[in-house]
């Protein structure tokens, strides 16, 4: 008995959710070189953060006197704890999973279901940092995402989270149909197009496309369905990728709003 065909798994970098409705869904999951650098930006932005305060606390303790300066140290104290403890909470809860590091490397923070991050989620991954930077420079954090498949740090397993890469997605531009079509041949095709969306799509996806193809190839291309299409609407065109083209301007005709 032959062996039932296997389904195609991600690959080692995506994370694959599967929702109760069973509707899967992959994630591009951040891994550790990505992450440190993400973290080095947060790092420096918290350092000229404290720097700024500190040279606030000198400029206030040489206007008032040394009276103050034990007030100064308490201050800076309280600030390096903020930066420490609650920079990254407050920044993944305000920016929905993000900080401004890992927005400069398009990452986000969810949860396990790909849920957005929620406060509490945060807190505990953060909180367990000082776990993870042990014996030093991260190390134990770095030795848990090397043997994670998803690249958690111990944060991350204890409040099931993960670290995505958020892929950016350019909006398409309209299709440009040079020369554009005339009223005369956009008559002669029917008001409604006895296309299907699939067959629109690739209509699309070709003229998209045809600027990268030469004059030849174009043709052959076009050749081989725009025939098909004027057989079923009952035209004759001897130009097939310009009848593709009229088709996709009458289809976009049709889904403007009157």
């Amino acid at each position: 008995m032959a062996e039932p065909a296997r389904r195609l798994q991600p690959i080692d970098t995506t994370a694959e959710i599967e929702t109760p409705e069973h509707v899967r869904f992959h994630y591009p999951v951040a891994g550790p070189a990505r992450r440190v650098v993400a973290y080095l930006i947060d790092l420096l932005i918290r350092g000229a953060i404290l720097v700024v305060f500190a040279i606030l606390a000198l400029l206030g303790g040489l206007a008032v006197g040394d009276a103050v300066s034990g007030l100064s140290t308490g201050f800076l104290l309280v600030i390096h704890f903020l930066l420490e403890w609650v920079y990254y909470t407050l920044w993944e809860v305000a920016w929905n999973g993000r900080t401004p590091g890992k927005r400069a490397l398009d990452l986000r923070v969810v949860t396990a279901f790909g849920h957005p991050l929620r406060i509490g989620d945060s807190f505990l991954r953060n909180l367990l940092r000082a776990a993870d930077f042990l014996p030093f420079g991260y190390a134990f954090g770095l030795v848990a995402m090397a043997r994670d498949g998803r690249f958690r740090r111990l944060g991350d397993m204890v409040a099931g989270t993960m670290v995505i890469v958020e892929e950016r997605r350019a909006v398409a531009s309209a299709i440009r149909i040079d020369p554009p079509p005339t009223p005369k041949e956009l008559a002669n095709l029917p008001q409604r197009l006895p296309l299907s969306g699939d067959e629109l799509e690739a209509i699309e996806l070709f003229l998209r496309r045809k600027d990268g193809l030469g004059p030849a190839r174009e043709e052959e291309l076009a050749a081989m369905v725009a025939p098909l299409f004027a057989s079923r609407m009952g035209i004759r065109n001897k130009d097939a990728a310009r009848l593709l083209a009229l088709i996709h301007a009458r289809s976009r005709e049709r889904r403007r709003p009157a």
